[in-house]
Protein backbone atom coordinates (compact mmCIF):
# COMPACT_ATOMS: atom_id res chain seq x y z
CA UNK A 1 0.00 0.00 0.00
CA UNK A 2 1.29 3.39 -1.17
CA UNK A 3 0.32 6.49 1.10
CA UNK A 4 0.23 10.37 -0.05
CA UNK A 5 0.04 12.16 3.44
CA UNK A 6 -0.89 16.05 3.02
CA UNK A 7 -1.04 18.39 5.97
CA UNK A 8 -1.91 21.51 6.01
CA UNK A 9 -4.21 23.39 9.12
CA UNK A 10 -7.33 24.54 7.66
CA UNK A 11 -10.65 25.04 9.93
CA UNK A 12 -13.70 22.90 9.16
CA UNK A 13 -17.39 21.65 9.99
CA UNK A 14 -18.73 18.39 9.09
CA UNK A 15 -20.01 18.51 5.39
CA UNK A 16 -23.64 18.65 4.87
CA UNK A 17 -25.79 15.97 2.90
CA UNK A 18 -28.15 16.21 0.08
CA UNK A 19 -28.94 18.43 -2.47
CA UNK A 20 -28.41 22.34 -1.69
CA UNK A 21 -31.64 24.03 -1.52
CA UNK A 22 -32.05 27.48 -2.76
CA UNK A 23 -33.73 29.27 0.26
CA UNK A 24 -30.91 30.30 2.10
CA UNK A 25 -29.03 31.64 -1.15
CA UNK A 26 -32.39 33.63 -1.92
CA UNK A 27 -31.99 34.58 1.39
CA UNK A 28 -28.50 35.86 1.24
CA UNK A 29 -29.13 37.49 -2.21
CA UNK A 30 -31.80 39.63 -0.29
CA UNK A 31 -29.16 41.06 1.39
CA UNK A 32 -27.09 41.78 -0.91
CA UNK A 33 -29.61 44.06 -2.75
CA UNK A 34 -31.13 45.71 -0.06
CA UNK A 35 -33.48 49.05 -1.43
CA UNK A 36 -31.01 52.13 -1.53
CA UNK A 37 -31.13 55.15 0.52
CA UNK A 38 -30.36 57.05 -2.54
CA UNK A 39 -29.92 56.11 -6.12
CA UNK A 40 -26.73 53.94 -7.12
CA UNK A 41 -24.03 55.76 -9.02
CA UNK A 42 -23.52 53.13 -11.55
CA UNK A 43 -26.37 53.00 -13.64
CA UNK A 44 -25.56 49.05 -14.71
CA UNK A 45 -25.11 47.93 -10.83
CA UNK A 46 -28.87 49.99 -10.29
CA UNK A 47 -30.34 47.93 -12.57
CA UNK A 48 -28.87 44.83 -12.31
CA UNK A 49 -29.89 45.27 -8.24
CA UNK A 50 -33.78 45.97 -9.51
CA UNK A 51 -33.31 42.91 -11.98
CA UNK A 52 -32.05 40.83 -9.48
CA UNK A 53 -34.62 41.86 -7.08
CA UNK A 54 -37.42 40.88 -9.27
CA UNK A 55 -35.96 37.51 -9.96
CA UNK A 56 -35.34 36.11 -6.48
CA UNK A 57 -39.16 37.25 -6.08
CA UNK A 58 -40.23 34.70 -8.33
CA UNK A 59 -37.96 31.87 -7.71
CA UNK A 60 -39.01 28.92 -5.76
CA UNK A 61 -37.06 29.00 -2.46
CA UNK A 62 -37.35 24.86 -3.06
CA UNK A 63 -35.32 24.57 -6.14
CA UNK A 64 -32.78 22.24 -6.21
CA UNK A 65 -29.46 24.19 -7.57
CA UNK A 66 -27.42 20.89 -8.09
CA UNK A 67 -29.36 21.18 -11.62
CA UNK A 68 -27.32 24.19 -12.85
CA UNK A 69 -28.46 23.99 -16.24
CA UNK A 70 -31.81 23.65 -15.36
CA UNK A 71 -32.18 26.54 -13.06
CA UNK A 72 -29.95 28.72 -14.88
CA UNK A 73 -32.90 27.82 -18.09
CA UNK A 74 -35.61 28.86 -15.62
CA UNK A 75 -33.31 31.79 -14.63
CA UNK A 76 -33.03 32.90 -17.92
CA UNK A 77 -36.86 32.75 -19.39
CA UNK A 78 -37.78 35.17 -15.84
CA UNK A 79 -34.95 37.51 -17.07
CA UNK A 80 -36.55 37.63 -20.04
CA UNK A 81 -40.02 38.56 -18.67
CA UNK A 82 -38.99 40.92 -16.20
CA UNK A 83 -37.10 42.66 -18.96
CA UNK A 84 -40.24 42.47 -20.85
CA UNK A 85 -42.46 43.72 -18.02
CA UNK A 86 -40.35 46.55 -17.02
CA UNK A 87 -39.59 47.84 -20.50
CA UNK A 88 -36.25 47.49 -20.40
CA UNK A 89 -34.38 47.16 -24.01
CA UNK A 90 -30.65 46.84 -24.13
CA UNK A 91 -28.31 45.90 -26.73
CA UNK A 92 -27.16 42.21 -26.96
CA UNK A 93 -23.84 42.51 -25.45
CA UNK A 94 -25.44 44.70 -22.60
CA UNK A 95 -28.08 42.17 -21.86
CA UNK A 96 -25.85 39.02 -21.75
CA UNK A 97 -23.21 40.78 -19.53
CA UNK A 98 -26.67 42.20 -17.15
CA UNK A 99 -27.47 38.08 -17.27
CA UNK A 100 -24.64 36.28 -16.59
CA UNK A 101 -23.63 39.39 -13.86
CA UNK A 102 -27.36 38.30 -12.14
CA UNK A 103 -26.75 34.46 -12.47
CA UNK A 104 -23.19 35.12 -10.97
CA UNK A 105 -24.91 37.13 -7.36
CA UNK A 106 -27.83 33.90 -7.11
CA UNK A 107 -25.48 30.59 -9.04
CA UNK A 108 -21.91 31.98 -8.40
CA UNK A 109 -18.95 33.86 -6.68
CA UNK A 110 -20.71 37.38 -7.54
CA UNK A 111 -18.16 39.89 -8.99
CA UNK A 112 -15.21 37.72 -9.62
CA UNK A 113 -16.71 34.59 -11.26
CA UNK A 114 -16.17 36.01 -14.63
CA UNK A 115 -12.04 36.31 -13.52
CA UNK A 116 -12.78 32.63 -12.46
CA UNK A 117 -14.18 31.65 -16.27
CA UNK A 118 -10.93 33.01 -17.60
CA UNK A 119 -8.46 30.50 -18.30
CA UNK A 120 -5.65 33.11 -19.21
CA UNK A 121 -6.05 34.02 -14.82
CA UNK A 122 -4.02 32.59 -12.65
CA UNK A 123 -5.08 33.24 -9.73
CA UNK A 124 -7.79 35.84 -8.35
CA UNK A 125 -6.96 38.23 -5.50
CA UNK A 126 -9.62 39.88 -3.23
CA UNK A 127 -8.27 42.59 -0.67
CA UNK A 128 -10.46 43.61 0.40
CA UNK A 129 -14.14 44.68 -1.11
CA UNK A 130 -12.86 47.23 -3.50
CA UNK A 131 -9.23 46.21 -4.38
CA UNK A 132 -9.38 43.25 -6.82
CA UNK A 133 -6.52 41.71 -8.04
CA UNK A 134 -5.57 38.95 -11.03
CA UNK A 135 -2.17 37.21 -12.08
CA UNK A 136 -2.24 36.72 -15.42
CA UNK A 137 1.18 35.46 -17.39
CA UNK A 138 2.72 35.62 -14.22
CA UNK A 139 1.90 39.25 -13.96
CA UNK A 140 -0.03 40.94 -11.14
CA UNK A 141 -2.45 43.55 -12.23
CA UNK A 142 -5.42 45.26 -10.70
CA UNK A 143 -8.76 45.35 -12.10
CA UNK A 144 -11.96 47.32 -11.60
CA UNK A 145 -13.82 44.62 -10.21
CA UNK A 146 -15.06 45.74 -6.72
CA UNK A 147 -17.85 44.32 -4.38
CA UNK A 148 -20.21 46.26 -2.20
CA UNK A 149 -18.96 46.33 0.48
CA UNK A 150 -17.35 44.23 3.17
CA UNK A 151 -20.42 42.22 3.63
CA UNK A 152 -20.50 41.03 0.45
CA UNK A 153 -16.67 39.89 0.17
CA UNK A 154 -18.20 37.86 3.53
CA UNK A 155 -20.74 36.40 1.85
CA UNK A 156 -19.22 35.03 -0.78
CA UNK A 157 -16.51 33.48 1.21
CA UNK A 158 -19.41 31.54 3.38
CA UNK A 159 -20.74 30.33 -0.25
CA UNK A 160 -16.98 28.89 -1.37
CA UNK A 161 -16.22 26.77 2.26
CA UNK A 162 -20.07 25.94 3.31
CA UNK A 163 -20.22 23.28 0.82
CA UNK A 164 -17.11 21.88 2.06
CA UNK A 165 -17.83 21.68 5.43
CA UNK A 166 -15.83 24.53 6.50
CA UNK A 167 -16.90 28.37 8.17
CA UNK A 168 -14.51 31.38 8.43
CA UNK A 169 -16.02 33.48 11.37
CA UNK A 170 -14.79 35.36 14.32
CA UNK A 171 -13.52 32.10 16.43
CA UNK A 172 -11.96 31.09 13.16
CA UNK A 173 -11.53 33.96 11.04
CA UNK A 174 -9.27 32.18 8.47
CA UNK A 175 -9.84 29.54 6.26
CA UNK A 176 -7.82 27.06 3.39
CA UNK A 177 -10.68 25.31 1.16
CA UNK A 178 -11.18 24.24 -2.31
CA UNK A 179 -13.85 25.30 -4.85
CA UNK A 180 -16.38 22.66 -5.38
CA UNK A 181 -18.18 23.37 -8.33
CA UNK A 182 -18.09 25.98 -11.42
CA UNK A 183 -15.04 26.94 -14.06
CA UNK A 184 -12.52 26.69 -11.44
CA UNK A 185 -13.72 23.59 -9.40
CA UNK A 186 -10.99 21.50 -7.97
CA UNK A 187 -8.50 25.21 -6.70
CA UNK A 188 -7.55 26.09 -3.65
CA UNK A 189 -8.96 29.05 -1.52
CA UNK A 190 -7.63 30.85 1.37
CA UNK A 191 -9.71 33.58 2.95
CA UNK A 192 -8.75 35.99 6.41
CA UNK A 193 -11.14 37.88 7.63
CA UNK A 194 -11.65 41.03 9.86
CA UNK A 195 -9.92 41.22 12.67
CA UNK A 196 -7.24 39.64 10.88
CA UNK A 197 -7.64 41.24 7.55
CA UNK A 198 -7.27 44.98 8.44
CA UNK A 199 -8.61 46.27 5.00
CA UNK A 200 -11.47 43.57 5.07
CA UNK A 201 -12.06 40.62 4.17
CA UNK A 202 -9.20 38.75 1.85
CA UNK A 203 -9.81 35.62 -0.58
CA UNK A 204 -7.05 34.19 -2.75
CA UNK A 205 -7.82 31.44 -5.46
CA UNK A 206 -5.37 29.59 -6.92
CA UNK A 207 -6.68 28.74 -10.43
CA UNK A 208 -6.91 24.82 -10.53
CA UNK A 209 -4.99 23.66 -13.83
CA UNK A 210 -7.14 21.61 -15.98
CA UNK A 211 -4.42 19.87 -17.44
CA UNK A 212 -1.87 18.04 -15.38
CA UNK A 213 2.28 19.50 -15.97
CA UNK A 214 3.60 15.94 -17.81
CA UNK A 215 7.24 14.28 -16.79
CA UNK A 216 8.38 15.79 -19.95
CA UNK A 217 7.08 19.41 -19.34
CA UNK A 218 8.57 19.22 -15.97
CA UNK A 219 12.56 18.84 -17.59
CA UNK A 220 11.57 20.90 -20.64
CA UNK A 221 10.96 24.22 -18.16
CA UNK A 222 13.90 23.38 -16.21
CA UNK A 223 12.79 22.19 -12.87
CA UNK A 224 14.41 18.79 -12.82
CA UNK A 225 16.93 16.88 -15.12
CA UNK A 226 15.93 13.66 -16.20
CA UNK A 227 18.63 11.74 -13.98
CA UNK A 228 16.98 13.45 -10.93
CA UNK A 229 13.29 12.33 -12.08
CA UNK A 230 14.45 9.12 -12.73
CA UNK A 231 15.84 8.93 -9.76
CA UNK A 232 13.09 9.98 -7.68
CA UNK A 233 10.79 7.30 -10.15
CA UNK A 234 12.91 4.86 -8.16
CA UNK A 235 12.51 6.13 -5.11
CA UNK A 236 8.93 6.09 -5.27
CA UNK A 237 8.90 2.14 -6.84
CA UNK A 238 11.20 1.37 -3.92
CA UNK A 239 8.62 3.03 -1.36
CA UNK A 240 10.46 5.36 0.34
CA UNK A 241 9.57 7.71 2.64
CA UNK A 242 9.74 11.33 0.15
CA UNK A 243 9.03 14.73 2.00
CA UNK A 244 7.95 17.45 0.42
CA UNK A 245 8.42 21.08 1.63
CA UNK A 246 8.38 24.87 0.45
CA UNK A 247 6.19 27.88 0.55
CA UNK A 248 2.92 28.91 -1.32
CA UNK A 249 2.89 28.59 -4.64
CA UNK A 250 6.20 26.67 -5.01
CA UNK A 251 4.83 23.66 -6.89
CA UNK A 252 4.48 21.01 -3.55
CA UNK A 253 1.23 19.90 -5.28
CA UNK A 254 2.77 19.82 -8.89
CA UNK A 255 5.92 17.59 -7.53
CA UNK A 256 3.46 15.25 -5.57
CA UNK A 257 1.35 14.63 -9.08
CA UNK A 258 4.43 13.86 -10.78
CA UNK A 259 5.39 11.49 -8.38
CA UNK A 260 2.13 9.92 -7.76
CA UNK A 261 2.48 8.82 -11.53
CA UNK A 262 5.23 6.73 -10.49
CA UNK A 263 3.15 4.82 -8.41
CA UNK A 264 2.38 1.10 -10.06
CA UNK A 265 -1.19 0.38 -11.51
CA UNK A 266 -1.63 -2.97 -9.03
CA UNK A 267 -0.78 -0.68 -5.57
CA UNK A 268 -3.76 0.86 -3.91
CA UNK A 269 -3.06 4.82 -3.03
CA UNK A 270 -4.35 6.48 -0.24
CA UNK A 271 -4.00 10.20 -0.50
CA UNK A 272 -5.14 12.17 2.85
CA UNK A 273 -5.35 16.34 2.62
CA UNK A 274 -6.30 19.32 4.26
CA UNK A 275 -7.94 20.35 0.82
CA UNK A 276 -8.04 17.76 -1.71
CA UNK A 277 -5.95 19.06 -4.41
CA UNK A 278 -4.31 15.89 -6.12
CA UNK A 279 -4.77 14.51 -9.34
CA UNK A 280 -4.31 10.82 -9.66
CA UNK A 281 -4.38 8.91 -12.67
CA UNK A 282 -4.35 5.75 -11.27
CA UNK A 283 -8.14 4.02 -10.67
CA UNK A 284 -7.40 2.59 -7.26
CA UNK A 285 -7.59 5.55 -5.20
CA UNK A 286 -8.71 6.43 -1.90
CA UNK A 287 -9.30 10.24 -1.20
CA UNK A 288 -9.72 12.01 2.27
CA UNK A 289 -10.15 15.25 3.54
CA UNK A 290 -9.64 16.21 7.70
CA UNK A 291 -12.16 18.19 9.21
CA UNK A 292 -11.84 20.50 11.60
CA UNK A 293 -14.00 20.78 14.98
CA UNK A 294 -17.76 22.35 14.60
CA UNK A 295 -18.97 25.37 16.66
CA UNK A 296 -19.81 23.22 19.34
CA UNK A 297 -15.84 21.88 19.53
CA UNK A 298 -16.88 18.57 18.01
CA UNK A 299 -16.38 16.04 15.35
CA UNK A 300 -12.50 17.09 14.30
CA UNK A 301 -10.45 14.67 12.22
CA UNK A 302 -6.78 14.80 12.48
CA UNK A 303 -4.81 13.68 9.90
Amino acid sequence: MSLLRRIEGAPSLPPTAGTRPLSPLLDEARTLIPTPVKPPTDQFDGLRQRVQQKLIAELDPKLDLSQTAQVRRLIEDLFTAILEQEGIVLPRAERQKLFEATVAEILGLGPIEPLLSDETISEVMVNGPHNVWIERAGKLLKTDISFQNNDHVLRVIDRIVSPIGRRCDESTPYVDGRLTEGPAAGSRVHAIIPPLALDGPTITIRKFRKDRITDEEYCRYGTVTTDMLAFLEAAVEAKLNIIISGGTGSGKTTLLNILSGFIPDDERIITIEDAAELQLRQEHVVRMETRRANIEGKGEITV
